[in-house]
C-alpha cells in the first residue's frame, strides 16, 4: 500500500472505566445525542483514517450494543482496569502485520479534538519511522502517531496510565510536533466538574 490514508490507522483508546465519575464508562459518555465513542471514530474518519481500530475495556458489552461502530475493529482490553498503557498495547497488538505504517492514537475522552486536529498530526506521516504529536502552544499533547517502527519500544514502556509518554520522553528529538490549537481544546473527561464540557 502507498496511498497514506492506508498506511495511517486510527487507534481509539476508549477502555477506561471512568473511575472519577462514578464508575460511569467514558466510551458511553453521551455528546450532542451520541455516545463519545461514536464521535471519536468519526473524528478519526474525518481525519482521513479508512482504518479504525477501537480498544474496549469497562463494559465491553454494552458499548457494543449501543454505539454505532460500524466497519472499525473491535479489540477488547481484559486488563483494562490496569490503565491505559495496557490498551495502548492491545491496541498496537492488533495493528501489527496489517500493513499499516502508523497508528494515530486517539483518545475517547477528548470530544475538543476533532477531526481537523487529527488531519494534521496524520499529515506529518512520512513512513515507518514518523514520530509526531499535536502541540497546544508549543506543549506536547493528543493525538500522537506513532511510526510503525516504534511500537514494539512503545509497548515495552506503556504501564498503568502513563500510555506512550515515557517513550515519547525519550525520543523528543525525533516528534515532529503539529500546532492545533487553533483548530481544538484539550481538555480531558476525568471527573464529574469535567461533564461540563457535554451537551
Amino acid at each position: 500500500m502507498t496511498d497514506t490514508e492506508d498506511q495511517v490507522a486510527g487507534l481509539l483508546l476508549a477502555a477506561g472505566g471512568g473511575r472519577r465519575l462514578g464508575g460511569r464508562p467514558k466510551a458511553l459518555l453521551e455528546h450532542r445525542g451520541h455516545p463519545l465513542v461514536e464521535h471519536a471514530v468519526d473524528a478519526l474518519r474525518a481525519a482521513g483514517c479508512a482504518r479504525v481500530h477501537v480498544v474496549l475495556g469497562a463494559r465491553a458489552e454494552a458499548v457494543r450494543a449501543r454505539a454505532s461502530l460500524d466497519g472499525c475493529v473491535l479489540v477488547e482490553n481484559p486488563d483494562w482496569e490496569r490503565g491505559m498503557g495496557s490498551s495502548l498495547r492491545a491496541g498496537l497488538d492488533s495493528l501489527t502485520g496489517t500493513g499499516a505504517g502508523a497508528a494515530l492514537v486517539s483518545l475517547v475522552d477528548q470530544p475538543g479534538i476533532g477531526g481537523r486536529a487529527l488531519a494534521r498530526v496524520r499529515g506529518a506521516y512520512r513512513d515507518e519511522t514518523t514520530l509526531a504529536s499535536a502541540a497546544y502552544a508549543g506543549v506536547r499533547g493528543h493525538p500522537v502517531l506513532l511510526g510503525a517502527a516504534h511500537w514494539a519500544g512503545v509497548s515495552v514502556t506503556a504501564t498503568g496510565d502513563r500510555g506512550a509518554r515515557a517513550y515519547l520522553r525519550d525520543h523528543e528529538a525525533e516528534i515532529d510536533l503539529v500546532e492545533c490549537a487553533d483548530v481544538a481544546q484539550p481538555y480531558d473527561i476525568d471527573t464529574v466538574a469535567d461533564l461540563r464540557h457535554l451537551e
